[in-house]
This record gives C-alpha cells, structure tokens and sequence, in this order.
C-alpha cells in the first residue's frame, strides 16, 4: 500500500522517514519540548520480520537481505482444484509414503535472485529460498502458491521442479498482509498440481505431512509428519505494509528455514495450508504455523485475476500510544490522563481520504464507527475486514484535548 497506511515501528533501527506530504493550509501541532522525543519514537517504517520470536521459514543466503479480508470471489477451494487439469491423483490409503510419492511433482523449491549491491558484479545472486506447490494448470500456465516473504524483493526467480528442471518464474501478483503469493510458469513445464481441501473441516489431532525445502534445494522435497495442534489461532506479525493478525493452523511437523511456502497436507493427500511460520526460541518445540486453505485460496484468487488485493485506502503514516511515554502523549497530544491506547496520525497524504476528511497531523484515533481502537493493528483490521472500497467510515479522535467525530469516504489507493 505504499508509505501511506503504514506504521511508525518504534523498535526498527537505522530507518528514514520520507518527508511529510501535508498538505498546505492544515493546522500544524504545536512544538514543546518533547517534540524531539516523538520525532525520535515515530521515525522508522516497519520491516519485515515476524515479532514475538515468530519468524518466516525463508532460507536466507545473505545477511541483511529484507524479508520482505476474504477476496470477493467465494469459489471454494475444492471446486478450484476440480476445475484445474491434470491434478494428481492421490492414493487414499492414508500412507504417508503414498501421499508423499503423489504429491511429490507438484512441489518446487523457489529461488529469490537479487543483486548484491556489495558486489561489482551485474549477475543476481540467491538471496534466498524457500518452497512452493502448483495447484492449478490453466490453458499454457502453472500457477504456484507460496508466501510473498519467500518472492519479495526478487528481480528473477528460479523455480526447481521434482524431475530436476529448472523453470523461470513470473510473479502474478502478492500480498504482503496476507503473506501470499502466485507465480506462474510454462504448463509444459509443471511435472504435476495438488489437489486443494478444505482446511475449515480439519480438527485437533488429524494427522499432516509438510512437505518441502528446509536448508535449501539439496534437501528437496522433505517430507515431515505431525497432527494438527490447533486449528484457529491468530498471529501477530510485521510485514512491509504494516503490522497484521494472521489466521492459522498450528501443527508439530517439523518447519525450518527453506519450508517457507510449501505445503501442509492431510491424509487424503490435499492440501490444506501453507506452511509459513513457526516459533523460534529457547525452551519451545514443535510450534508451527501454515495459513488455511479457507483463507489461501480466495486471495490466490484476487491474485490471478488482479494482481493484488483492493482494500480502502485511508492515506496516513500512523503509530501506537501505547509506545509513547505518557507524559509526552499527555503535553503534546492533548490526551485525557490514563489515555494509553490509540493511533496517533504522523502524516497525512494531500488529497487522501483522511485528508478530505479531516484529519489532521497530531489527531489521536480512539474508535471506528463506534469500535473502540487500541492500536494500529486493530485499525487494519477493521478497515480490510469491515469495509470496503466506497464506504463511508466515522472516526473518533482527540484533537487538542478535545473529542471530535469525522465521517470521511474511503477509496482505492491509486
């Protein structure tokens, strides 16, 4: 979504705030002695990585290199892969062997080929890998899902099939929130496609495999068993549009760098999720996380029909009160005493929404349409999933100690 709409991340080092967009003829916030102190805790915009020791499964091949709402259509995942050609017929004797052997040529390892900007040479170097799975042939296309963490920031892509070929990729379209991605390659190419389940009837304790990449192609096609631990658990992570809670299944198969974008897979050899996640840290085992095929296929999509996901567009670089010091959100910002929680607006695009609006540098958002907001997470939250494109949206804010309500129209992002 650009640099508007994101959050100012308080705990990112060594980043640059663009220069502001206000438009002119809009009240500035009044300068004091903590001006300093906010301009310090707002600067930065929020990386890639996963927060709370939770990180992405994406083999990475150099240091420092970025990690980088229910789409309208309503096709169920079962009814995508029935309508795809030469899905692979999967055994239902519920051998891991058997699934695995079948659904095998389905998976690929990808390879993100950046330039080093270290380097004097002009030839893309892997600055990481992780996994994938074709899940639709479509007249001379392949299609392959996988998470955008493993494309993002990619100038090629390698894609490495099962019968040991090697296939250019072409990004069809990736989402950063969602953490989902489509690629596309030559349909004479693609070795065989997965068939898609449905991951809402899964329960606690069914038995998975994940197959994929750890460490790399050498250890391709990987298989690991384990059951599903939970099936609906929320996330938080930092990605490059922002912060975002992420629905998804827990399982103990095994999940290491390089799995990232392969797929989790039941007993009836569908596929139903996307390995993405696990939590990394002293003392836990056996935590990891794939996004639903529920959530995967509507997205994917979006994806392949438009590129990208339409969600409203307010205009605003924001950040959370909470890690503001009280004193300093009390004196500049005007607050109540006790006011901890809040999205305190940094900048505001000329000509946005927000600014048609209203809204102005300095405002405090505490509520949509009557929702209480604590943080910048909830506002994405309720603005993708609650409404769209079109909408009107009311919003409360502290103002110069004073409580106000605007109605402002949300659009597209151009």
């Amino acid at each position: 979504m650009g640099y508007y709409d994101q959050q100012t991340n308080t705990n990112q080092e060594n980043q640059e705030i663009t220069p502001s967009r206000y438009g002119d003829g809009k009240k500035p916030v009044k300068q004091s002695r903590w001006k300093p102190v906010l301009s310090s805790i707002t600067s930065g915009v929020v990386g890639g990585m996963i927060v709370l020791g939770v990180y992405p499964m994406i083999e990475d091949k150099q240091e420092e290199t970025p990690a980088s709402q229910s789409a309208p259509n309503e096709q169920t995942a079962s009814q995508t892969a029935a309508n795809s050609d030469n899905v692979t017929s999967v055994s239902k004797s519920g051998s891991v062997a058997d699934v695995a052997e079948n659904l095998s040529p389905s998976i690929v390892g990808i390879s993100n080929l950046q330039q080093n900007k270290q380097s004097f040479s002009d030839a893309a170097k892997e600055a990481g890998s992780g996994s994938g799975v074709i899940f639709k042939k479509e007249g001379k296309d392949a299609f392959i899902l996988t998470n955008n963490h493993v494309v993002e920031g990619a100038e090629s892509l390698d894609i490495s099939l099962s019968n040991g070929e090697k296939a250019k990729g072409k990004l069809v379209g990736a989402d950063a929130l969602t953490d989902l991605a489509v690629l596309r390659i030559d349909a004479a190419e693609a070795p065989g496609v997965a068939p898609i389940g449905d991951s809402s009837k899964l329960r606690a304790g069914e038995s998975v495999i994940a197959i994929g990449n750890p460490l790399g192609i050498e250890f391709s096609r990987t298989v690991t068993e384990g059951i599903i631990s939970g099936t609906d658990r929320s996330i938080q992570i930092d990605t490059s549009q922002g912060p975002w809670e992420l629905n998804v299944l827990q399982t103990d198969a095994a999940i290491n760098p390089g799995n990232s974008g392969g797929p989790l897979i039941n007993m009836s050899g569908e596929v139903i999720g996307i390995n993405s996640l696990k939590i990394s840290q002293s003392g836990v085992e056996g935590l990891g996380f794939a996004i639903p095929s529920s959530d995967v296929m509507p997205i994917a999509e979006q994806l392949m029909e438009k590129g990208q996901i339409d969600r409203p567009f307010l205009g605003i670089s924001m950040g959370d009160i909470e890690q503001i010091p009280p004193q300093a959100a009390a004196e500049e910002l005007g607050l109540p005493e006790g006011m901890t929680t809040g999205v305190y607006l940094d900048k505001i695009q000329s000509g946005s929404p927000a600014d048609q609006g209203g809204l102005e540098r300095g405002d405090v958002i505490t509520a949509l349409d009557g929702k209480k907001i604590k943080n910048s997470s909830e506002l994405r939250k309720y603005l993708y999933e609650s409404k769209s494109v079109g909408d009107t949206l009311k919003v409360t804010v502290y103002r110069d100690g004073s409580k106000q309500d605007l109605t402002l129209k949300l659009t597209a992002q151009e």
